[in-house]
């Protein structure tokens, strides 16, 4: 499963099949995007003949990927159209996130709709990837078992980590908050469906480009739950790197002789920043609930709360203002738990970047997503592979 970094149909061969491949994209994103639509509204937006829209719209309803709702709604000149819609009961992208403290999992439809979800609490700190994903496993039984319930069948499983993730694979180099290193999670995880594995800061800021509320093509994402990661898309797509590891905020050091990170380095960014970092520099016990306890307190005006997440504030506004200088975009995204703290950290990170950016300083936006960004983002990453290449999404017999 590809299609997290742009449409698949880009690489497909120029042959008489890939452009019909091609073509059945352009329809089904058309529709997914504006639909309902007629026939003829389609072939207007994508620029091909009726006729030929015709012949692509049979097939896809034919794949159970679009569905005919009837006539348009009157009021339009000429005979009405029969208005299509991406299918309601076809398809589902199953996406899956592995926490430090819990296992999430989540079906969403082609209309970006969740339709099942389920959640484990527990401590996977330490943990062998192998029961980890046993555990996992039976969470996306349950999650697909549900859709197809209610019609829909899984067309893929998208597995955010908390970790570096080799590019176009499924081995995870360094999870440093599990305790992961080197670990092939290719053969643990259920063997029907297509799987992708990537990092959930990647899937965070994707989801954002694809569902959010903004509409820059160029950000940088930063998402924090136990450690902290960042995304950066450039020209609305992801920015990967070499080797897949683009991104890795939350270890540039932001004190070089500060205190030793699980990464090995000293001064990380996460050792500020993190969720835990922040509670006990304001000396509370994590508890189940860090953001919630943080934010009551920090309402409450607890002094040691907010001075630690001035401080968080600080050392984000240092470690971003590199990657801003260095990358020029449009704007930063505060998301995953951050979300939930930037009343107060934002006055501080937005003083460090204005000291020390080079030009204007980017406007600082909170993501609306929160900490379900990485989720929707792997269960949207499938989705967006079935409308880049329908000609490949055809359901799982038996």
């Amino acid at each position: 499963m590809s299609g997290a970094d742009g449409p698949v149909t880009a690489a497909l061969p120029d042959t008489q099949q890939g452009m019909r491949r091609r073509n059945l994209s352009r329809v089904m994103h058309t529709v997914a995007a504006h639909g309902p639509l007629s026939r003829a509204a389609v072939a207007t937006r994508i620029g091909l003949t009726r006729a030929a829209v015709s012949t692509l719209v049979d097939e896809l309803i034919r794949s159970g990927l679009l569905d005919e709702l009837g006539p348009e709604r009157p009021g339009r000149v000429g005979r009405p159209g029969s208005a299509l819609a991406v299918s309601a009961r076809g398809p589902a992208g199953l996406g899956a996130e592995i926490g430090v403290d819990q296992l999430t999992v989540c079906a969403v439809d082609l209309h970006g709709e969740v339709r099942a979800r389920a959640v484990r609490r527990t401590d996977n700190r330490g943990r062998p990837p192998g029961p980890v994903l046993g555990e996992l496993g039976a969470l996306v039984g349950q999650v697909a078992e549900e859709t197809r319930h209610q019609g829909l069948w899984p067309a893929g499983l998208a597995v955010a980590v908390p970790g570096l993730v080799a590019r176009e694979g499924h081995l995870v180099e360094r999870a440093p908050n599990l305790g992961w290193h080197g670990a092939d999670l290719g053969g643990l995880l259920p063997g029907e469906l297509p799987v992708t594995i990537d990092n959930e800061a990647n899937f965070g800021a994707l989801a954002e480009l694809w569902t959010g509320a903004g509409h820059h093509e160029d950000f940088i994402h930063v998402s924090a739950a136990i450690g902290i990661g960042a995304a950066v898309i450039l020209d609305g797509r992801l920015l990967r790197g070499t080797h897949g590891f683009a991104g890795e905020l939350g270890h540039v050091p932001v004190r070089p002789e500060g205190p030793v990170c699980p990464c090995g380095g000293r001064g990380c960014l996460e050792q500020y920043a993190g969720q835990e970092a922040v509670l006990r520099a304001a000396g509370l016990d994590p508890g189940e609930d860090r953001v919630g306890l943080l934010a009551g307190r920090a309402a409450e005006g607890d002094r040691a709360v907010l001075r630690a997440l001035r401080g968080a504030g600080s050392a984000l506004g240092i470690a971003l203002s590199g990657a801003v200088n260095l990358l020029d975009p449009q704007g930063v995204v505060l998301g995953g738990a951050l979300a939930g703290l930037a009343p107060w950290l934002l006055p501080a990170l937005e003083r460090e970047l204005g000291r020390r950016t080079a030009t204007a300083t980017r406007p600082v936006t909170v993501s609306e997503l929160g900490p379900e960004g990485p989720l929707l983002g792997a269960a949207h990453s499938v989705v967006r592979a079935v409308l880049d290449d329908p000609a490949t999404a055809v359901p799982a017999q038996g």
